[in-house]
């Protein structure tokens, strides 16, 4: 099935589980793996914690990987480098890229629509490019989320997102 440009395949089981109960871990000793990690500025503390575990779980499990780490001002920044990174050919094309940001809410919808418009857009940029695109852009409610999944051990979406990537890699590039 065919909705907005992505194709849709059901069933699919996933080989790495987005939660706590994660214990399946893909890993890549032999192939090489070219990654791009656009990592919001906004929120450093949190960004920075995303990135650097994201990094050091793609050291672990993918030691081989290529990884390009670019930084953008904010998270609405993002898709602009996921865009551009994607534009690239040959060599210089990731095979899976990463977006990395943190918005935390406030008392007005700003930042539900900066998420909304995030995420369409990586998901266009996705679907466009046949490129998998990590979206760890997270909208939070406060600072304690952020704390437990940016700099946390236990919900770690930084581990999650290098996870994803080297998940879908193995999907890529087996088909």
């Amino acid at each position: 099935m065919l909705r907005d440009g992505c194709a849709s395949i059901l069933p699919y089981t996933p080989k790495v589980a987005m939660s706590r109960e994660s214990n399946m871990i893909p890993q890549l000793e032999q192939r090489e793996m070219r990654v791009t990690i656009v990592a919001s500025e906004y929120n450093r503390l949190f960004t920075d914690g995303l990135l650097k575990n994201c990094e050091e779980e793609l050291a672990h499990y993918a030691p081989r990987a290529v990884v390009k780490v670019v930084r953008v001002p904010g998270a609405f920044e993002v898709p602009v480098m996921v865009n551009r990174e994607l534009a690239q050919t040959g060599e210089r094309r990731a095979h899976v890229v990463i977006a990395l940001g943190v918005i935390l809410r406030g008392s007005t919808a700003h930042a539900d629509l900066i998420g909304e418009a995030i995420t369409r857009e990586l998901l266009r940029a996705a679907c466009s490019s046949l490129v998998p695109v990590i979206h760890e852009v997270l909208l939070l409610q406060d600072e304690q989320q952020a704390q437990e999944r940016c700099l946390g051990n236990e919900l770690n979406r930084g581990r999650e997102a290098a996870r994803a990537a080297i998940a879908m890699f193995q999907v890529t590039q087996s088909n």
